[in-house]
């Protein structure tokens, strides 16, 4: 039997909260034309003309806030979800970075020199967008190629919908779910509007907390904002939640440029002037708890909706190395080596 082995790629963090580290990080991380796109010397100037002199010493207060004893939450929840993994599979389970490190060349190295013959990848983004998910399986691919041609390799496609990925955030979110709430707010990760219209041209600018997206199976595969509204109705139904209690939202906006909407801190603003007093924030674009969910979302947008009138505010954790993810995770892998997926 070949050598096999698991990949987790999920985002990164920077090496410290010195505004230093941070500044090569986001040079790194907005430097992807994935993720800050458009007109290459427009590009250019945008980034180090203007969010590499101002953004770095923000973003590093902000991870200060957030830093853990081991280091960066993502890179904390991420290691503990590979070792959880690896003691549940009985086999090698590695974990590499998009930008930052552990880096995906040097993971793909370490791939190399451990002889693995058959890998199977799992990208840490369970919607697909080209900033997240298809960036960082462009990059694992070339990496591959370059130094592991022979190397046997199934990347596991996005799961934003499977049973077994909604019945563990269900699981994860029970204590939560289990206390008074007058609204469930799903928020995801937003994405620039003309990022969706690179996969569908007309694609509209949808204002409401609705799916209005266009309703072609093939073009849903690539849909961002359709994928977040079908992990929230399969939520909504595997938990018993009533779907009038559930809102959807879109944050880390960047820019001037419109997004997909509605947005997430304007959300947070308007809820207590529709009666919402007790409100629960669950977030199922990151698997891992990071900077977006524990400072944006835990400390920004609690104070934003408390300040706006609201009486309580909890964040359900992401899946971090919850049990019932692991689970998820290994049985995936067993059916993929066993033929069925």
């Amino acid at each position: 039997m070949s050598k096999r082995a698991v990949l987790l790629l999920n985002l990164g963090s920077p090496k410290s909260y010195d505004v230093e580290d941070v500044r090569a990080y986001l040079r790194e991380f907005l430097g992807d034309r994935r993720v800050l796109d458009g007109n290459p010397v427009a590009r250019w100037l945008l980034l180090h003309g203007v969010i590499l002199r101002k953004r770095p010493p923000v973003s590093a207060e902000a991870y200060k806030k957030v830093w853990m004893k081991d280091g960066p939450p993502l890179l904390v929840f991420t290691e503990q979800l590979r070792a959880a993994l690896a003691a549940e599979l009985g086999l090698g389970v590695f974990a590499a970075m998009r930008y930052g490190e552990p880096s995906t060349r040097d993971v793909v190295a370490g791939l190399v020199r451990a002889g693995v013959e058959d890998l199977l990848v799992f990208p840490q983004y369970p919607h697909f967008a080209m900033s997240s998910y298809e960036t960082a399986v462009v990059r694992v691919r070339e990496e591959l190629r370059r130094q592991a041609p022979g190397m046997r390799v199934h990347i596991y496609e996005p799961f934003y919908a499977a049973p077994g990925y909604i019945e563990a955030l269900v699981e994860s979110a029970q204590l939560w779910l289990g206390r008074p709430f007058d609204r469930l707010l799903f928020s995801f990760h937003g994405v620039p509007l003309r990022h969706l219209r690179r996969e569908i041209p007309d694609y509209p600018d949808c204002h409401e907390a609705r799916d209005c997206c266009p309703g072609n199976v093939a073009l849903q595969a690539r849909d961002y904002r359709h994928q977040c509204f079908a992990t929230l109705e399969a939520f909504a139904w595997a938990a018993g939640v009533p779907r009038e209690k559930c809102d959807i939202a879109f944050q880390s906006r960047l820019g001037r440029a419109v997004w997909i909407r509605p947005y997430t801190d304007v959300v947070l603003r308007n809820l207590p002037a529709q009666g919402v007093r007790r409100l629960l924030v669950l977030c199922p674009a990151f698997t891992a708890d990071c900077l977006e969910t524990l400072e944006e979302i835990q400390m920004q947008g609690r104070k934003t909706f408390l300040e706006a009138g609201g009486e309580s505010f909890e964040q359900i954790p992401c899946l971090n190395a919850h049990p019932a993810y692991v689970r998820f995770l290994a049985a995936e892998a067993r059916a993929f080596w066993d033929g069925r997926v």
